[in-house]
């Protein structure tokens, strides 16, 4: 029969791996939604810094001339001179639409 020091330290020893292991899996499983949250925020970025580059490509646009041109027929329905503008009316439309 073992001694009793024995069987206490046998049991204090196996409580220790115990414990150090249930943290060790706490601490990996914190690190692997870490490691997801990372991901997340780095595909969020990609879709900023993309949206960030059409922007300066639609600016980069807009301040030349045909940018201006295209801006000025889109948006405030202009023309230049000697040029007619043809507006089309659908019937099913009301009245007051027009």
């Amino acid at each position: 029969m073992p001694s009793l020091r024995r069987l206490i330290l046998t049991a204090a020893g196996l409580l220790l791996v115990f414990i150090v292991g249930t943290l060790y899996f706490f601490e990996f499983r914190a690190i692997g939604q870490l490691h997801l949250a990372i991901e997340e925020r780095e595909e969020l970025l990609k879709q900023k810094q993309e949206t960030v580059r059409n922007y300066k490509g639609k600016v980069a646009f807009y301040k030349t001339r045909e940018g201006v041109e295209h801006l000025a027929r889109e948006q405030y329905n202009l023309a230049f001179p000697g040029e007619r503008v043809v507006v089309i009316v659908s019937e099913d439309v009301p009245p007051h639409f027009r």
